[in-house]
């Protein structure tokens, strides 16, 4: 299975993945009125369903060469500020990796101030692949 092929509920989000190794993963999202609230501004679970997907694929990819996958076991994402468009830019990057859990900090930053919109930290379990 190709760790970058993911479901229709991820690609909804439409994160974009431009770089993914097992120390980073980088891409963005194009925000627009289908991630909004009835409110009007981007939902949280966006800014999750990033944080936890770009810290599966890059901590994936640090056990796939021992035939392990990670799955997530505790994901906390904070929401810092509201947001209705523009573009936004996600980077993972490990805090700690060891042979049964790792650990990932996820940011969330609007692309043309540099400014956070959100920030995860994202707990994994590294597994077998199932057979």
């Amino acid at each position: 299975m190709d760790p970058t092929e993911f479901s229709t509920f991820v690609k909804a989000s439409g994160l974009d993945i431009t770089e993914a190794t097992g120390t980073r993963v980088v891409g963005h999202i194009d925000l627009d009125t289908n991630h909004h609230t009835p409110w009007g501004v981007v939902h949280g679970g966006v800014y999750t369903t990033a944080v936890e997907t770009a810290a599966s694929l890059g901590a994936s990819l640090a056990v796939a060469e021992r035939k392990h996958f990670a799955v997530g076991v505790h994901n906390a994402t904070d929401f810092i500020r509201a947001t209705k468009s523009g573009r936004v830019d996600v980077v993972a990057e490990p805090l700690q990796q060891g042979r049964t859990q790792q650990l990932w900090l996820v940011t969330v930053t609007e692309t043309s101030t540099g400014k956070a919109i959100a920030r995860g930290q994202v707990r994994l379990q590294n597994l077998p692949l199932p057979q």
